[in-house]
Order: structure tokens, then sequence, then C-alpha cells
């Protein structure tokens, strides 16, 4: 992984982990690496990694089963996807919203580069992935 400047490392690591989760690489139940596993492959300090797994715990994304490893939980895709939903909406839409004042684009025009977008992808992978 390659860290960004803007943000502590345990939450970019918090997002890898729920990119996982929304793109299903990751299902519930599945176990994830454990904290020096991961630390190891993403050469961290384990301190960094168990504040990112206490950080998706507290969220209600993963679970600890004890001496056992650290597991997807049920709703883990659901609260992950609240919580993406949530930090969208709050961090980046302002950005966005912003920009499009200073551009002049309207909501229409925003539409028609989104169905543009989604087209384009959707002819390069056979499937509709934004």
């Amino acid at each position: 992984m390659e860290f960004r400047e803007n943000q502590p490392i345990y939450l970019q690591i918090a997002d890898h982990f729920c990119e996982n989760i929304l793109l299903k690489k990751w299902k519930s139940g599945d176990r994830i690496p454990s904290v020096r596993e991961m630390a190891v492959s993403i050469e961290v300090n384990p301190n960094t990694v168990m504040r990112t797994y206490n950080y998706l715990q507290d969220q209600g994304i993963i679970f600890n089963k004890r001496g056992i490893g650290y597991f997807v939980a049920d709703e883990g895709f659901e609260k992950t996807r609240e919580l993406r939903k949530l930090d969208f909406v709050t961090q980046e839409l302002p950005r966005v919203f912003r920009t499009m004042r200073l551009l002049e684009l309207s909501i229409d025009d925003l539409v028609v580069h989104f169905k543009q977008h989604a087209e384009k992808k959707k002819n390069a992978s056979g499937e509709q992935d934004l």
C-alpha cells in the first residue's frame, strides 16, 4: 500500500478493508489477515494495524474470535456501505458541489457525464462497475 500524507495511516488501512468488503472480496464470516500478517504485508507497525482493527470493530464491521482471529461481521457489508455513504455525503459531495459551482456545471451536466462514465465502464468490463 502507498500511504497519503493527508489522512492517518490506520484510516487508510480501514478504507482498504472497507473497499475489499464492498467489492465482496471479503464476505460476512470471512477471516481477515491477522494483525501480524497485515503489518508485515503492508510494512507498518502492528500497533497501527491494531488501531485499524479496533476502529473497524467499533464500527461493527469486523469482530474478534479470541484465539482464532478477526472476521467480517454479519452486518459488515451494510455497515461499511453506510459508513462510506456518510463519509461521501459529508466529505466528498461538498467538494464536488463547490467545484461544480466554480465551473458552472449543472446537475444535468453531471448526470450526462455520469451516464457516459457508466457506459464506458460497462463496455470495458462487460458489467456495470462504477
